[in-house]
């Protein structure tokens, strides 16, 4: 993959490339409408996989807080149209890596020093490039290290770039403008803290440490010496990221371990500590060779407030499906049901919050669950595909649910798609708190 030279950081520079996306989207509904007018061969899956392959190509160019909020809609499923999804999905992965040339720039800003010079040996082309930071490889003392270093400009443009893509957001999330704002605190706030290493770096050592008992996971030990602002410094982790090993056929003992291992990892942290890792994409973990789960990220925290978490968890506990005086003080007290709804709105959200949160529930509901079984998620596909088409449901587009619901619902989306990833079967149930 070619390297990047430059990136732009001013706020006309990320502007500009923003509107070049744009352009290149009306162009591509210009000659979607003209054929369709023309009666040419035409479909609205190629206007969507032609605009998701521009709009990600100028968010690659970016990088930055635009890029992470990109690979965080890919992760809802059914949230965007499926082009969109899967060309987002990249920048979990697959993103263009500066060049050398910057990286050295920016440990002599924090260091005074090249890396070569801090370092017994380092990797001068990236051995991972994501949406916020790359991460090279070094030696120290005949140690292995991985240093994760964050892009320039990128912590001064979260705001900037959020602004400048709003009204995209809200025109693929069909929520109102004003609306929009609500959610959008909380996510820039994420964003904002993504950029701040030093507050990664010690949310990194207190959550590796209290959840280092837990059975199968490890984490890797940090260097605060060697890390900075822009800088993490930590030990590298040998291992296979999860899609290789898949890939060398482990066992369906094995698959169940991981499984269990990923499952206690989160209760643990949502349940217990009340503060938990809030981005579970597959390139966070690695599979060691001994066969434990290695958590190298915890750039995205959630704090839980106390009075949401009870409110939330509620939904999925004993009957209270059954219970529709307390299922609707639920869903007020967390803004599901608005005090401005009509009677229809009431009544048709009610209905498909059940539906959800029955089927979402389910693993929190059984001692078990069996995240290979495709029928569950067939069934989650044709919901959320159900809601994109429905018509009153669009045509009611306000702010719907607490802002602290978006990352909790993060946590527990991207943590199944893992463990259906896997195959795994797990002991679940929200009293299995490790």
């Amino acid at each position: 993959m070619n390297e990047q030279d430059k990136i732009p950081v001013s706020k006309v520079g990320r502007t500009a490339t923003f509107m070049k996306a744009g352009v290149k989207v009306g162009g591509n509904y210009l000659k979607y409408y003209t054929n369709k007018a023309l009666r040419k061969e035409t479909s609205k899956e190629k206007l969507n996989e032609a605009n998701a392959e521009d709009i990600m190509n100028s968010l690659s160019k970016l990088k930055g807080s635009v890029l992470k909020a990109a690979q965080m809609l890919s992760m809802d499923t059914g949230l965007l149209p499926k082009a969109y999804a899967d060309k987002f999905q990249t920048a979990q992965y697959s993103v263009p890596p500066l060049s050398y040339p910057l990286i050295t720039r920016t440990f002599r800003k924090y260091f005074k020093k090249n890396p070569t010079d801090l370092f017994d040996s380092f990797t001068p082309k990236a051995v991972r490039a994501a949406s916020i930071g790359q991460v090279h490889k070094a030696m120290l003392n005949g140690n292995e290290l991985a240093v994760k270093i964050q892009y320039p400009g990128v912590a001064d443009s979260v705001r900037n770039d959020l602004k400048v893509a709003k009204p995209l957001a809200a025109k693929l999330i069909n929520i109102k403008m004003e609306d929009l704002e609500y959610y959008m605190e909380e996510v820039e706030e994420k964003l904002v803290q993504e950029t701040d290493y030093g507050l990664e770096l010690k949310r990194s050592m207190s959550l590796s440490n209290a959840c280092k008992h837990i059975p199968h996971v490890v984490f890797p030990q940090y260097l605060p010496e060697y890390s900075s602002d822009k800088i993490i410094t930590m030990e590298w982790m040998d291992g296979l990221h999860l899609k290789e090993w898949l890939d060398s056929s482990p066992t369906q003992a094995e698959k169940n371990k991981m499984g269990q291992a990923l499952w206690n990892f989160y209760s643990y942290q949502v349940h217990v500590l009340r503060v938990s890792h809030a981005d579970p994409h597959p390139g966070n973990f690695i599979i060691t060779p001994e066969g434990r789960l290695a958590v190298i990220d915890f750039g995205c925290v959630k704090e839980i407030p106390e009075a949401f978490y009870d409110s939330f968890f509620q939904l999925v506990e004993g009957d209270v499906l059954n219970d529709d005086k307390a299922l609707m003080e639920i869903y007020q007290s967390l803004n599901m049901i608005r005090p401005d709804d009509t009677e229809e709105e009431v009544a048709m959200f009610s209905r498909l919050y059940k539906e959800m949160i029955e089927l979402l529930g389910r693993p929190l509901r059984h001692d078990r669950f069996d995240f290979s079984d495709d029928s569950f998620f067939n069934q989650l596909n044709e919901i959320t595909e159900r809601v994109m088409r429905d018509k009153n449901i669009r045509k009611s587009n306000a702010a719907r649910g607490s802002r602290d619901s978006i990352y909790l619902n993060r946590i527990y989306i991207g943590l199944y798609a893992i463990l259906h990833d896997i195959g795994a079967e797990v002991k679940t149930g929200i009293v299995n708190k490790v």
